[in-house]
């Protein structure tokens, strides 16, 4: 067995594509080989700035000879038949193969050498590699079948064994030579083979695993910081982007004039972030400090005085722009700013952010008028700069006065759209509406509301508890909802430009983390059923319990449909529940099979005979247990539901081993059949059974 080694050699490769060429370059390689018989036994890929790499372990010298078949006509087909199939297979009719009167050409394939596999199968994969963005280069790019590379390829080492695999792509041929690092070790080097590839580019300042450069800038980073008596604030995908701009990772600390922590904290990191890719430090009270990391390719003679000199000066200059956008926007009032609203187009069917302000405004008042979500304990703080108290009738101070924030908070949340810090950063908006709002002393609860009202963004987002960012949190992802789905644009397939899973998974983490009961509008219940089975599948909540309760009708309350199904699941896991489950299914095929409707329920009869003892006592106990589930359910108790439906257990195993349902007596098997049916609607009760699995 015989290991392969491919380098592809290029100028420099995007930080955010090496990933996923790495995982492209193994899949193709694989997908080739396996087209000629050929299964490597393991195999790595790494990623640098100036290279992607592969190396396949242990694969055979040789492909195996195999044998092809090829069906043709049947042995008395007419002769015309046989003519078109001998020409088809160059045989004769001597060669075909006789199998259950049809002739076959079976022909032996012989094997071929890896090595002239792999020369065919490396421009394949070449040619049919996806990068996201790719380029021609050259004289022969004035054609448009020269080749495509994300950058200009400039070599490739190709090595079986000890052997170069020779190929030749747009010009540049295969060898055993590659470069090392472009400062540190500019030469040429000679890879012997896959063995020595990865020790012989670490002596010439090359790590070619992107893991371990991750982690020496992950561990030297935080030494840095932790030398400096400060805490690195941790960012993985800063420390991949880093790995895939260096070959060399050297870890630097710097300091930043501290001027600029005037600046929000956030603002100053993301600018560290995303123009420089420096990391940023805390100290040990967690304020942001003055200091950065940044990540340089070569070790320099010096320690890295100068590098980290000149990064200052940049970060600088980036720090006193945004410091600019801070104090200009800070001038004008956010009520100034959300005037500009009107110019920006939401919707072309639904208008502008100024139209999508007003709805979320008034949405968000309603929410708390009609009691949806209600004042806590500790508000009752006055009302901010430029608020008017509204006194509309019926409502008591506290839920006028929260109502008030909620509605002022909504309409200026949109308003640091328009401001030049978000302009520069988008990912701020929001956060830097909060500050706006601050400093320019509106209420803490309005500025709080305006800062987190686009949460939850994700799964892993807290979910916001405050009544105010609550209401106008819950407001905008609701009328997202409402107004899309109005003109048809409700998500299909894995399509959905706007969001809106999103911000149904928001509104459900809104409302069961709040407990507030709020009724889902009837054209979005299915959509929201969908959303609620993928949000509670990883609680560990069973979808088809969840099925089992929609299943019912009606529920359109999530904390309470949400409470039904915790109880059914906990049910279902005893022993009472999984036989009553038994027991329910069984009687729910008995009325199937007798065509007994599921829609139309009996209601409990008199019998006509006297029954016998078992099915007396299933008749007890079903008098009993369904006003005592129903009881249950409309103080939303479903544990004491479901408590009532596990007497009826035994009652119902008992009236299976010693009750003929199907009796020869047509007014016996007419009542035990209304029996069954009764055991079905007093199931049907909690929830609908039959959507249960198991």
């Amino acid at each position: 067995m015989t290991d392969f080694l491919l380098e592809l050699r290029s100028e420099e490769i995007p930080a955010r594509m090496q990933a996923k060429a790495r995982e492209d370059l193994a899949r193709l390689f694989a997908a080739e080989l396996a087209k000629a018989g050929l299964t490597a036994g393991a195999g790595v890929t790494y990623a640098t700035p100036r290279r992607l790499t592969l190396i396949l372990r242990d694969l055979p010298q040789a492909t195996e000879a195999v044998a092809e078949e090829v069906k043709g006509p049947r042995a008395s087909a007419p002769p015309q038949a046989l003519e078109g199939f001998l020409r088809k297979t160059g045989l004769t009719r001597e060669q075909l193969t006789e199998r259950d009167g049809v002739l076959y050409a079976v022909t032996e394939k012989p094997g071929r050498a890896t090595a002239d596999v792999l020369a065919e199968t490396i421009p394949a994969v070449i040619r049919a590699f996806p990068w996201p963005k790719s380029m021609r280069w050259g004289a022969a790019s004035l054609s448009t079948e020269s080749l495509r590379w994300v950058r200009p390829l400039q070599g490739i080492v190709a090595l079986f064994g000890d052997q170069v695999v020779p190929v030749t792509i747009a010009g540049v041929e295969s060898g055993a030579a590659t470069l090392g690092h472009r400062f540190h070790h500019p030469g040429s080097i000679t890879i012997g083979s896959a063995a020595d590839y990865v020790e012989k580019l670490r002596a010439c300042h090359v790590i070619v695993d992107q893991d371990e450069r991750a982690a020496i800038i992950r561990d030297r980073a935080a030494a840095l910081a932790a030398e400096a008596g400060l805490v690195l604030v941790e960012d993985e995908g800063l420390v991949a982007e880093n790995a895939g701009l260096t070959e060399w990772p050297v870890p630097l600390l710097g300091r930043f004039d501290a001027e600029f922590l005037s600046v929000p904290p956030e603002v100053i990191q993301l600018t560290a972030r995303v123009n420089q890719k420096y990391f940023v430090c805390r100290d040990a009270a967690g304020t942001l400090a003055n200091a950065f990391v940044c990540t340089a390719n070569i070790v320099a003679h010096d320690g890295g005085a100068k590098i980290v000199e000149g990064n200052r000066k940049v970060l600088a200059a980036r720090l006193s722009d945004a410091r600019f956008f801070y104090d200009t926007d800070l001038k004008v009032p956010l009520e100034d700013q959300a005037q500009k609203l009107d110019r920006i187009v939401f919707h072309e069917k639904l208008g502008t952010v100024a139209d999508k302000v007003e709805r979320v405004a008034k949405l968000a008042k309603w929410l708390v008028e009609e009691g949806v979500i209600k004042p806590s304990p500790r508000r009752g703080e006055g009302l901010g700069e430029g608020q008017v108290s509204h006194r509309e009738p019926g409502l008591d101070e506290e839920t006028k006065h929260l109502a008030q924030q909620a509605y002022r908070a909504a309409k200026l949340a949109k308003a640091d759209l328009v401001t030049g810090m978000v302009g520069e950063f988008p990912e701020l908006q929001g956060l830097m509406g909060g500050y706006y709002a601050a400093a320019q002393r509106e209420d803490e609860a309005v500025a709080n509301a305006i800062r987190d009202h686009y949460k939850p963004v994700g799964q892993g987002d807290d979910v916001p508890t405050d009544p105010v960012t609550v209401a106008v949190a819950l407001a905008d992802k609701l009328d997202s909802l409402q107004q899309f789905f109005a003109i048809g644009h409700a998500p299909t397939g894995s399509k959905d430009p706007f969001a809106l899973r999103r911000s149904a998974l928001g509104v459900i983490r809104l409302i069961t983390g709040n407990g507030l009961r709020y009724r889902v509008p009837a054209d979005l219940l299915d959509f929201f059923a969908d959303r609620l089975k993928v949000q509670q599948r990883e609680a560990g909540v069973r979808h088809d319990l969840i099925d089992a309760v929609f299943a019912l009708g009606g529920e359109d309350d999530l904390v309470r449909l949400l409470a039904r199904v915790h109880a059914l699941q906990s049910f279902v896991g005893t022993d009472d529940g999984a036989n009553l489950l038994a027991g329910y299914k069984r009687a729910a095929n008995i009325l199937k099979k007798e065509g007994v409707a599921a829609d139309a329920p009996p209601a409990k009869q008199t019998l006509s005979y006297t029954p016998e003892k078992d099915e007396a006592a299933l008749i007890a106990a079903l008098d009993a247990a369904e006003p005592a589930a129903a009881q249950a359910i409309a103080r939303e108790d479903f544990e004491g539901a479901m408590a009532a439906l596990a007497t009826l257990r035994a009652p119902i195993d008992a009236f299976f081993d010693s009750v003929t349902v199907n009796d020869a007596d047509p007014q016996k098997r007419t009542d035990r059949l209304n029996l069954l049916a009764w055991v079905r609607a007093a199931v049907h009760k909690v929830a609908d059974f039959s959507r249960i699995e198991g």
